[in-house]
């Protein structure tokens, strides 16, 4: 942990961080005074779990922590591991504890793949101080790593790293003689390293190799490599984004897709909906958010928004992709320059409420079927309660007329776009339903 990096290793593993100092981004938990910081250099941990998207620096800041604390660093794969090497790490871990007094911190890379038993023999272990746990996930650890291991542990979240701080590992790795490039002589175009540094999506070890490869592969001209822009796209080509179709990454963008469109932002719709067609998103989950939200939050300020929302769905199925993104578009600037209102779906929360919670309301006995009807008027109700009005029958095919035992109002009409006048004949009709006091028929419960 401690000797000269060799120089058959890839630059990203020679370039990696050995102080707090020295790692990338992450100030949000390792700025001076933080509580990440705070706790490393006082030496006062037991467990911790970091979660975050590839290259964010999870084994590095594990591989620091040991080196700042002063104990052995031992690794082990989610993936590759079993509980058999699981068990001697822990004895070979007992031993140095036993022996020399010293702490062993046992890393373990993508927690998330191992099994409840094989995550349950490290417990007991922990709880006794035989190991210091620290493990890394690319998954939400409340969701993915088992309960009593995330109770034992401090969790703590690493985001992509910005690009100015890409930028500057690259250039310490230019300049570095002994473990980076320094050696080469290169001339690198400062855009040629934002380049990179864009293209890697926040991920550091994606950029160094990028730059490695441009800086091995391109000629020297008297003895200097010239780092070009041009030869920047080549080496990193297309853009990797960060996205999990089942992680972090998925929820949170289509979060902010529909909520740029309730906002009634288009342009952050738009982009979210490119990352996500990009990152290879399902574009059928797409389209039932966008019929969803067409419903949820434009409704009956604008009806022909589901209209729109479901004509998108089908012409994705009839095209196809590409071409099937240009409908999507469409739906997506739509709905969010449509006028917007949420009160159907309030109501029928309100109304799912009273149903869940309140007293159960029976049908009143004039919209009760024909058979239902003779059995009230054998029962001794009257004729006159027992008379249906057929509403087409009257003028404007309205007639105050109660159809629920309580007169209850769970829709309450805003008044955005079509949704005014809307209100304005349900206003009209509540108040013929006031003076007529229909709305105060008698109810019956069941």
């Amino acid at each position: 942990m401690t000797g000269k990096p060799s120089p058959a290793e890839p630059l990203a593993a020679r370039m990696r961080p050995r102080t707090l100092d020295e790692i990338a981004g992450q100030q949000h938990i390792l700025a001076p005074g933080k509580l990440l910081r705070r706790a490393i250099e006082s030496d006062r941990f037991t467990s911790l779990i970091f979660y975050g998207p590839p290259g964010t620096g999870k084994t590095t800041l594990a591989s620091v922590i040991a080196r700042t604390t002063g104990s052995r660093f031992e690794s082990l794969n989610g993936v590759e591991s079993n509980v058999a090497e699981i068990r001697a790490k822990i004895d070979q871990a007992r031993t140095w504890r036993d022996l020399r007094g010293e702490t062993t911190i046992l890393f373990i890379d993508e927690i998330h793949r191992f099994n409840k038993s094989q995550q349950d023999v490290l417990l007991p272990h922990i709880e006794r101080g035989v190991v210091r746990f620290i493990g890394a996930t690319t998954h939400n650890p409340y969701f993915h790593v088992n309960s009593p291991l995330v109770s034992r542990s401090q969790i703590f979240q690493l985001e992509s790293v910005a690009v100015d701080d890409v930028v500057s590992v690259l250039q310490r790795a230019l300049t570095d003689v002994e473990r980076g490039l320094g050696s080469y002589r290169v001339i690198a175009d400062p855009e040629a390293l934002r380049h990179l540094s864009e293209k890697s999506d926040g991920d550091v070890r994606k950029a160094i190799s990028a730059l490695e490869l441009a800086v091995m592969t391109t000629p020297d001209e008297e003895g200097v490599v010239r780092l070009t822009l041009e030869v920047a796209e080549e080496s990193i080509q297309r853009k990797a984004v960060v996205y999990d179709a089942h992680g972090d990454a998925h929820h949170d963008t289509i979060s902010a897709y529909i909520k740029s469109i309730r906002g009634s932002d288009p342009d952050a719709a738009l982009y979210w909906l490119a990352k996500m067609l990009h990152a290879g998103e399902d574009p059928r989950f797409i389209s039932r958010r966008l019929v969803i939200s067409a419903s949820e939050d434009i409704g009956l300020a604008d009806s022909n928004a589901l209209r729109v929302a479901l004509d998108a769905h089908h012409a994705f199925e009839f095209i196809g992709m590409p071409e099937g993104r240009i409908p999507l578009a469409h739906a997506t600037v739509y709905l969010a320059t449509a006028p917007k209102s949420n009160t159907s779906y309030a109501a029928l929360g309100r109304a799912v409420d009273d149903v869940e919670n309140g007293r159960t309301l029976a049908v009143p006995v004039h919209l009760r079927t024909n058979t239902r009807k003779k059995i009230a008027a054998a029962s001794g109700e009257s004729e006159v309660a027992m008379k249906y009005l057929y509403a087409h029958d009257y003028e404007g095919a309205y007639t105050p007329q109660a159809y629920l035992p309580e007169g209850r109002v769970y829709y309450q009409p805003g008044d955005q776009g079509m949704e005014k006048r809307i209100k304005e004949r349900l206003d009209y009709w509540r108040n013929q339903m006031s003076q007529d006091g229909a709305g105060d028929a008698p109810h019956t419960e069941i």
